[in-house]
């Protein structure tokens, strides 16, 4: 870190620090707030499934095959036919929510990672 100033205006202290210094303060900052958050217990995402979602692939897909579950898996323990997966899976239908509801408690995501 550089040299860091501090300030007094109005009997506040400030510190003045290089803008390099602060995004590296800031940087720090939001990696333990990831670090605390994945201690926690929350799953975070390898980074083939974040391209993948990134790039526009259909998340139903990108969960299902990060699972290792196959289409005819998914959708039998979902009670969904297998053709109606497809679809949803090609883009070719939305997926009721029911439907859509019962794929993210067998992927175990949220339905918000699948809409």
């Amino acid at each position: 870190m550089g040299e860091i100033q501090t300030l007094t205006i109005d009997g506040k202290g400030y510190v003045l620090l290089s803008e390099e210094d602060y995004r590296d303060l800031v940087d720090l900052s939001e990696a333990r707030a990831a670090k605390a958050r994945i201690d926690a217990g929350e799953e975070t995402w390898p980074e083939d499934v974040v391209k993948a979602l990134i790039s526009g692939e259909d998340p139903v897909r990108v969960f299902r095959k990060h699972r290792g579950i196959s289409v005819k898996e998914l959708a039998e323990k979902a009670g969904l036919s297998q053709p109606y997966l497809s679809e949803i899976e090609t883009g070719k239908k939305e997926g009721s929510l029911d439907a859509l509801k019962a794929i993210a408690r067998i992927l175990d995501v949220d339905l918000d990672d699948l809409v």
